[in-house]
């Protein structure tokens, strides 16, 4: 399903998500109208959480940032934007475009009821009927809890990516990552805290905010160190290759011998034909033996490097792979490798040369 030009997809756990709700509401007094009056309350909520996702993305859009995707999972939407906008003041409008996209939708609910001369309370919980008066109070408070929550001022809500627009202003973009990301992190120590004894679900939030924090500020300390830095000083030149008629009993030895987990497969002419990953390997000898050749797993379809391109828009490229490893290439000639442990040591290299804190990729 397309919506303005973004693909919307729905993970196969929220429909696990919406068995689940319908059994609950169906067990207490086995009625389908109950049933359907719940399933049509979290169809509702799903869709307000769409249109949030949809206002990051089309704010992202004005700045030219594309959206790849938009995917529903059981604990709300996730929109995958190509990259974030650099100038703070982007950022800031992106990630507010979301919290305000329900807080006009708290309005439009909130009209309505003024409208039908309707109270905003009383809120009968149980009461889910879509055409009752309570769904629409409902509804208009479910988006007032959606943008506060998101504007929480910690990574991966809004308010965190709001924080960091903020601080940006001020300071270095990696400073200012790293300082929203203790801030997050703080505040899901507390909610873990407070979750122990009362409630469950805020030691859920504080692992994913914690979670979250932690990718951002690796994501960002990644995308610093490998700024600048082409493919060629990064790659690994000392590799094995294998012919496509190599046996895969041959591959074991070079695998157990240390030298490296995926290999890339060449002919004669040194044209890399594809790549053996250690995955593919392990099957292959379960399924077909250590005769079978190489040339039979494989793996064909692979992304390359040219030595000269910056490694963070490789690395970027290899992270969407279904590879580890990607070869770099110059005139379709090996020249060398790029493979996620080599890139985490460089990046813990360079680390430790500034003094700053370690971030292995994600």
């Amino acid at each position: 399903m397309t919506v303005a030009g973004i693909g919307l997809y729905i993970h196969v756990t929220f429909f696990i998500l919406l068995i689940w709700i319908g059994a609950m509401y169906y067990l207490p007094r086995h009625s389908v109208t109950d049933t359907l009056d719940g399933l049509a309350f979290v169809i509702a909520l799903f869709i307000i959480i769409v249109l949030h996702e949809l206002g990051h993305a089309l704010t992202a859009r004005r700045f030219g940032i594309r959206t790849r995707d938009i995917t529903l999972l059981p604990i709300g939407g996730v929109a995958r934007l190509e990259r974030m906008p650099e100038d703070p003041r982007q950022e800031l409008a992106v990630a507010l475009a979301g919290p305000a996209v329900n807080m006009v939708l708290a309005l439009i609910f909130f009209a309505a009821l003024l409208l039908m001369a309707q109270p905003l309370f009383p809120l009968d919980l149980g009461d889910l009927s879509v055409t009752s008066v309570n769904f629409l109070r409902r509804l208009m408070w479910v988006n007032v809890i959606l943008a506060a929550f998101n504007m929480l001022p910690a990574f991966p809500m809004d308010g965190g990516r709001v924080l960091r627009a903020f601080l940006a202003m001020k300071m270095d973009y990696v400073h200012a990552t790293h300082v929203a990301a203790n801030i997050g992190q703080v505040m899901a120590f507390i909610f873990g805290f407070i979750g122990l004894f009362t409630n469950p679900f805020l030691v859920f939030i504080a692992l994913f905010v914690w979670m979250g924090a932690h990718a951002e500020s690796s994501l960002v300390q990644m995308k610093a160190g490998l700024g600048g830095i082409p493919v060629s000083r990064i790659m690994i030149t000392d590799f094995k290759t294998l012919k496509p008629e190599d046996s895969l009993a041959s591959v074991v030895d070079h695998l157990l011998a240390g030298y490296q987990q995926d290999f890339p497969v060449v002919d004669g002419d040194e044209k890399v034909l594809g790549l053996l990953t250690r995955t593919a390997l392990v099957n292959g000898l379960a399924k077909t033996g250590q005769a079978t050749p190489v040339e039979q797993i494989m793996d064909t379809k692979f992304v390359v490097a040219h030595p000269s391109e910056m490694a963070e828009a490789a690395f970027i490229r290899l992270q969407h792979s279904n590879c580890h490893s990607m070869p770099v290439l110059r005139d379709g000639k090996l020249l060398g490798m790029v493979t996620s442990e080599n890139v985490g040591e460089f990046l813990m290299i360079q680390a430790a040369l500034h003094g700053e804190p370690q971030a292995r990729p994600i």
